[in-house]
């Protein structure tokens, strides 16, 4: 529903004053936009939206949450994007949201980076493609969404700090893409990364780079919406303005304001430059149903085409075939998978950390509260109710403690919860509250009487042994427990925290105590009041408390001995909250704790054992050729258990393919980290990002780019290239050029689905034309077919001509080289039977060979 254009935004924006035009410049607070009545603009509010809408956090209300776009990415399918879409803008319209901050579209340069389950994938065709649908389809139903982080944005480490230094060519062909795909759709927004670019000689913070934003992204490209801030990231006043960044989030405060007018009244900035912003916010305004253009009358929110329930059956069943439709199989010996006969199966164990708690989301802005999770223990035992299943977690994976358990905690007073103390400059008590769990040690401090807050809490250790108490402040702090000091600190803290998300990773303090007979803990724990700027004055603490049990040894003992005595073994592994996070990249590529030694044991005892990777950016897995079956569940979402069971019994076919390269060794890994050096990261590999880099170097992973075997036989028999006219240059980069036809059978005894994919390769020096630092071969296109049992199928892919080009340097502009080009058809990068080669002449058409 997306609305149309009817209002003279240039003529509407001549009436505000300098000063209402630059307060329209910055967020009112951290979710919304400014309103002026006069103008009937009511306030538009935005919400972090990766993997689903958050909303502001102050309506209560649970979101359906999704799986990760990593996850999404590989079903290659874009009509189940953008039923993905369609959900997220009726999810908005349920709370409140006129903008969507997302998809992320920045590649997956190096698998160690912290939000590499938030990216769509490492190859920018089929990152640009998806991201297409899922936009589209938000847009369609009247919602904005905003593409991000625009640009070179690949890592966390310092990410407000670093400046990216990419080649023209590789920016162009690979970085640059995705986003150009987006605004050829129609994006209505893009958002600014935190850190900087250096190019073309200038060295700027991507929210003031006049080159990109000016130049490429509204200049050629001719995007015509709103370039907002990442949340803090604006430093300058008259750079960011003069650069092309229009809006700052979140507000208030912030570089502009005041200091925006003074530039303008001094000259240093044109007032016709702060026109056009207002001009591109109304314009955003007008799309989202926010303005009606006539003073005094403002339209209320329109939430027509909600959904009424995240938890709804449509909602449940789209986001179960999308997490099962995701799961990819890696490994299948012996047909073990899937499990339609259980006859002979009579005990089931699940087994894992993951299994016992799955990890569903990663950490950071892809973070919402769903109405519930499919637990896969409940859904395996629904999928075979005349089977026992049991549950073993086969010892623990994560370095600190569960959040304390709400039951265990009383104030001094013996009232449930924790007693919290506002305490002014002087370390009086102004007043207290009672917050009722560990989950609310997160809570603002709008008096700015309060100078630090006191919490007190008793803590019931019932059981005789260690009991361990795991305590994370964030700046500030001193922290007894039972009248001892456990750690000190005077070092308070600021915004940084949220911008480097150290306020979700704190250092934490451990305190064991050895208890013979139950009793009382009692802790006192003084904290900062953290200024966090737009953010608004908060306190943060993790409260986390770990029970005497068995030892990780022991746990995985159990776990095997009863692998032994099962049927079916399903071992559940995977990553954590304490992995993968906007925030901080990972060290390795290493699963947590002992998990690679449970795998053996289990699969040594039973040798029907399917093992669950239960993450969203790669791990190594030593044993992959040495299990039965292996299945990749990435970060489920709110539908885990039920998909997972899906998938398992066949119900519905996990046909995922890889989104990214799957590496055998971590020093294999073409591009092994992102850390800056200097200040600087250097894309020193070019074009030969993900699996380009893999064939680049002639390495072997343990699974290449677009594998997955799914439940069908396929066998790939013939294909032939059309041109559709025009075959010249056409105006638009998506166009098809060429269309190959691919005949393609399933010789499987059940219906499956295919992913069907598409490579070019070049060898123009046979023709006189130098190949040039062209990948060995890159994705051209790609399309999903259900193919029914014993049945075959003629598969059309269309190619775009961009598909074909390169960007010329020295001309500034893309070029179709002459000579040979193969286009190569398959199930993988590395799994090509059919190719059919073609010729491009020296004017950019092609032939037939």
């Amino acid at each position: 529903m997306a609305h149309v254009r009817s209002i003279d935004l240039d003529a509407l924006a001549a009436v505000l004053s300098l000063e209402d035009k630059v307060r329209l410049l910055t967020g009112a607070a951290t979710w919304t936009i400014t309103e002026l009545p006069q103008l009937g603009l009511r306030t538009m509010t935005v919400s972090d939206g990766p993997i689903g809408v958050r909303g502001t956090g102050e309506d209560g209300l649970p979101s359906a949450q999704l799986p990760s776009p990593s996850a999404t990415a590989a079903t290659w399918d874009e009509r189940l994007q953008a039923e993905l879409g369609a959900l997220m803008a009726a999810e908005a319209r349920r709370k409140g949201i006129d903008v969507v901050l997302a998809p992320v579209v920045n590649l997956q340069r190096s698998p160690v980076g912290g939000r590499h389950f938030e990216c769509f994938s490492e190859d920018p065709l089929l990152t640009a493609r998806l991201a297409v649908a899922f936009v589209s389809a938000i847009q369609a139903g009247g919602i904005g969404t905003s593409v991000k982080h625009f640009i070179g944005n690949e890592t966390e480490t310092a990410r407000t700090e670093y400046l990216s230094r990419i080649d023209e060519r590789t920016l162009r062909e690979v970085y640059l893409a995705p986003f150009e795909a987006v605004v050829e759709a129609g994006v209505w927004t893009v958002m600014a990364a935190y850190n900087g670019l250096a190019r073309d000689g200038v060295e700027a913070t991507a929210t003031a780079h006049g080159p990109l934003l000016n130049g490429i992204l509204k200049g050629e490209w001719g995007f015509d919406g709103v370039v907002v801030s990442d949340w803090l990231a604006t430093k300058h006043t008259a750079e960011s303005a003069l650069g092309g960044l229009d809006l700052v989030m979140p507000g208030p405060g912030g570089p502009w304001g005041a200091a925006l007018v003074a530039a303008v009244e001094n000259g240093e900035v044109p007032e016709s430059v702060i026109d056009e912003k207002v001009v591109r916010i109304l314009r955003l305004a007008e799309r989202v149903g926010a303005l009606t253009g006539v003073a005094g009358e403002v339209l209320p929110y329109d939430a027509s085409g909600a959904t009424e329930d995240p938890a709804g059956d449509e909602t449940v069943a789209l986001l179960r075939e999308a997490a099962a439709r995701s799961t990819v199989v890696l490994r299948n010996e012996g047909g073990l998978l899937p499990v339609t006969d259980a006859s002979d199966i009579r005990r089931i164990v699940l087994i894992g950390h993951n299994a016992a708690d799955p990890f569903t989301q990663g950490g950071g802005s892809a973070f919402v509260t769903p109405p519930h999770v499919s637990h896969p223990l409940e859904a395996l035992r629904a999928a075979f109710p005349d089977a026992r299943v049991d549950l073993y977690r086969g010892g623990a994976t994560t370095l600190k403690a569960p959040l304390v358990p709400t039951e265990l905690v009383t104030t001094p007073d013996g009232e449930p919860g924790f007693r919290i103390d506002h305490l002014d400059a002087d370390g009086a008590v102004i007043d207290s509250v009672l917050l009722p769990d560990a989950e609310a040690l997160w809570f603002a401090i709008p008096d700015d009487r309060v100078a630090k807050v006191r919490l007190t809490a008793d803590v019931a250790l019932e059981a005789s042994g260690r009991h361990v108490i795991d305590l994370g402040p964030v700046g500030a702090h001193r922290i007894e427990i039972d009248g001892v000091v456990q750690s000190e600190s005077d070092r308070e803290v600021g915004a940084e925290v949220i911008l480097d998300s150290s306020y979700a990773n704190p250092a934490n303090v451990e305190t064991a105590i050895d208890v013979a007979e139950p009793r009382l803990a009692r802790v006192v724990a003084d904290l900062q009041v953290i200024d966090g700027e737009s953010y608004g004055r908060f306190v943060r603490l993790h409260f986390r408390y770990r029970a005497p049990g068995l030892t990780v040894e022991e746990e995985l003992d159990q776990a095997i001995e009863a692998a032994a005595a099962a049927d079916l073994a399903i071992v559940v592994v995977g990553t954590n909250p304490e992995t993968e996070s906007e925030g901080w990249d990972r060290p390795d590529l290493d699963l947590p704790g002992r998990q690679n030694e449970l795998v053996r044991g289990v699969a040594a005892a039973n040798p029907r054992t399917v093992v669950v990777v239960n993450a969203g950016a790669p791990v190594i897995l030593p044993w992959l050729d040495e299990v039965p079956a292996v299945l990749w569940w990435w970060l489920p979402g709110q539908e885990a258990g039920g998909a997972l069971a899906a998938a398992i019994t066949g119900e519905i076919e996990p046909s995922g393919r890889l989104p990214w390269t799957l590496p055998a060794d971590y020093a294999d890994v073409p591009v092994p980290d992102g850390i800056p050096e200097n200040g600087y990261i250097d894309y020193t590999e070019g074009v030969h990002v993900g699996h380009r880099g893999w064939d680049r170097l002639g390495l072997t992973p343990a699974r290449e780019f677009g594998f997955g075997l799914g439940y069908g036989a396929w066998e790939y028999r013939e294909a032939s290239v059309e041109f559709p006219e025009p075959v010249e240059a056409s105006e638009t980069s998506e166009a098809s050029f060429v269309a190959v036809t691919a005949t393609i059978a399933n010789l499987a005894t059940r219906d499956a689905r295919e992913v069907v994919q598409a490579y070019l390769s070049y060898d123009g020096e046979a023709d006189g034309e130098a190949a040039g630092d062209r990948p060995v071969r890159w994705l051209a296109g790609f399309t999903v077919a259900d193919v029914a049992a014993g049945d075959t199928a003629d598969v059309r892919i269309e190619i775009a001509r961009r598909a074909f080009e390169v960007w010329d340097t020295e001309r500034s502009a893309w070029r179709l080289p002459r000579g040979r080009y193969t286009l190569h058809i398959g199930r993988s990068s590395r799994d090509l039977p059919l190719s059919v080669p073609v010729d491009a002449d020296g004017e950019g058409a092609l032939t037939r060979q």
